[in-house]
């Protein structure tokens, strides 16, 4: 790769100090410190992932933006993303822009949403990206860095910035960063790859426009159905009735339950479908449908899911504690679905 073959314009700093300040005069950070995206940062970051400068990673026709992978590893690096995350990144990019997902839409919604990353495979581990305690929060340079660097490529690249093409009523912190991984060691399924179509041997991204977690509480049941109502009984709340694919990230303490009674994947997600809704009744007591509760309108159901295929269902999070958490879709049309690509390394 020769020195011209880099588009973007240089700029002249003193040092890193001052490149940092810059950035934020011109506003290119998502409001917190950059790294300074060297030459050889960027070089160092395309050769990681074996891309061209100037090869396309994704479009945005809604905005007439090509979004190449010259431009993704600078902003990757910026959010602290080191070389061997390139074909992370780079997989998130493209589920990004799939038409699946619809990125237009779930960006400038007041919805707010945010796209979550759940990777599923052995580079998971090899990166260090967390899939077990403190799995949304802090701590991690990988999940906090990937997932950055997709918040930095829409604002920098795609003009979602709030006020302009971000016109989230609230949004949530992880419009920062919202990246996990899989805790296959603790699932008592096949890996979420396999379920998904593909080898246990490849790295998939999964990419859902979603709310944030709702956190949900069971140190008491000890069969799979009472945890499954009370995810249900979350998912179900009239504030909550969102059409699309929802997470559904299960503990390891929960999942060992599913595992001692022999609950399969499909077995969980069919007693959700079964048992997620609302009554007619409680529609029209809550101002969601017009008229008055009428006889049988208690017993008339309205499913929240049209299958088993609007669940994303994994295991993730510590070995310790009873909190599993069901994580909304970002409530829009025409819709977001969830996208998964495999990661090329």
């Amino acid at each position: 790769m020769n020195e011209a073959s880099l588009a973007s314009r240089r700029i002249e700093v003193a040092d890193a100090e001052e490149a940092i300040e810059l950035y934020y005069q011109k506003g290119w950070t998502d409001g917190l410190p950059v790294v300074p995206p060297t030459e050889r940062r960027v070089r160092e970051f395309l050769e990681s992932c074996g891309r061209g400068p100037e090869e396309v990673v994704g479009a945005v026709p809604q905005r007439n933006r090509t979004l190449t992978a010259e431009k993704v590893a600078i902003n990757a690096i910026m959010a602290g993303c080191l070389p061997s995350y390139a074909p992370v990144v780079m997989a998130a990019v493209e589920a990004l822009t799939s038409d699946r997902f619809n990125l237009h839409g779930s960006t400038t919604s007041t919805g707010g949403a945010a796209p979550l990353i759940v990777v599923s495979g052995p580079v998971a581990e090899e990166l260090g990206i967390n899939s077990g305690v403190n799995l949304f929060g802090p701590g991690f340079r990988a999940n906090a860095t990937i997932g950055r660097s997709l918040r930095l490529v829409l604002m920098n690249l795609c003009d979602s910035r709030p006020g302009v093409l971000d016109r989230a009523t609230l949004g949530h912190s992880g419009k920062f960063s919202y990246c996990i991984a899989e805790n296959e060691a603790a699932s008592p399924w096949e890996p979420l790859r396999v379920d998904l179509g593909y080898a246990p041997g490849d790295n998939t991204l999964t990419l859902v426009a979603s709310e944030s977690p709702h956190q949900v509480a069971d140190h008491a049941s000890h069969e799979p159905r009472g945890l499954l109502d009370a995810l249900a009984d979350m998912m179900s709340a009239v504030g909550n009735l969102a059409k699309g694919d929802w997470a559904v990230v299960i503990c390891p303490e929960h999942a060992a339950v599913f595992r001692r009674h022999g609950w399969s994947r499909t077995d969980v997600k069919s007693y959700l479908v079964e048992h997620c809704g609302r009554s007619i009744a409680d529609l029209k007591r809550f101002g969601r449908r017009k008229g008055q509760v009428e006889p049988g309108d208690d017993q008339q159901m309205v499913p929240l899911f049209s299958g088993p295929e609007d669940i994303l269902l994994l295991v993730g999070g510590g070995l310790a504690g009873g909190f599993s958490a069901v994580i909304p879709p970002w409530m829009g049309s025409p819709s977001s679905r969830a996208v998964t690509v495999p990661i090329r390394r």
